[in-house]
């Protein structure tokens, strides 16, 4: 029997939702990665494998991967001769997970590592599960050694009109019916109206470099139906 989460059907807020969004990935972990596949035509497997290439580190750095799910980036850093450390708030992410990687659960706010102690860190479609940002970038500025790269990747919307729509369409209607047949009802009407909880574009990138980044940048993938953000950590701060 399929098991369901308590999301609600309005956006949590605060404590509610880090209990809601905890919920839900523990309802949907033991088909989320068949979902992923199946409603972006794999797609999601050539946007982890250009974020590992983005930080550009050398082989045998050390990277967490946070919010790692069930590790799809871990393996992709695995395979390329990195190092990762996978967190994940929700243990039914990590009970799921299929990658080598040491694996722990934690808190993206409150990461029980040291300070600089990684050489780079991915997070693949989470920002818009987290509390709040700003404590977020200031938790990666915080691990992220002096040098180091942060390779961010996240759901879009397309700039072009006719695009715009289709993916809503799509995204809004389609994404959920796919997740409802498959997983859970409730956590896939959840996800496309998660999208809302993203700032503005500029703002988001402004927000990592008052962190103590610089180097931002945001490159549009397929179409710009996904996003790649990517940072250097800055010496000076």
């Amino acid at each position: 029997m399929r098991r369901s989460s308590s999301m609600p059907e309005t956006l949590p807020e605060g404590s509610d939702k880090v209990q809601a969004v905890q919920s839900m990935f523990d309802a949907i972990a033991p088909r989320y990665d068949l979902v992923n596949r199946l409603m972006t035509f794999r797609m999601d497997v050539g946007w982890r494998r250009r974020t590992v290439r983005a930080l550009g580190l050398p082989s045998g750095s050390r990277v967490l991967d946070l919010a790692c799910g069930t590790g799809d980036l871990c393996r992709e850093l695995s395979a390329v001769g990195l190092r990762p450390i996978g967190l994940d708030l929700s243990f039914g992410m990590l009970a799921a997970a299929r990658t080598d990687a040491p694996l722990a659960q934690a808190d993206a706010l409150r990461l029980p590592v040291p300070e600089g102690s990684a050489d780079g860190v991915t997070c693949g479609f989470a920002l818009r599960n987290l509390v709040a940002l700003d404590p977020f970038f200031a938790e990666l500025a915080r691990v992220t050694r002096a040098g180091g790269r942060v390779a961010l990747l996240e759901v879009a919307t397309p700039a072009n009109p006719v695009m715009r729509w289709g993916h809503g369409v799509y995204f809004g209607k389609v994404v959920p019916l796919i997740g409802g047949l498959l997983s859970d009802p409730a956590a896939y009407r959840y996800l496309p109206k998660s999208v809302a909880y993203l700032p503005e574009p500029g703002r988001m990138l402004g927000m990592l470099g008052e962190a103590g980044f610089r180097d931002v940048s945001r490159t549009l993938l397929s179409g710009g139906i996904a996003q790649l953000i990517t940072a250097t950590r800055d010496a000076s701060s």
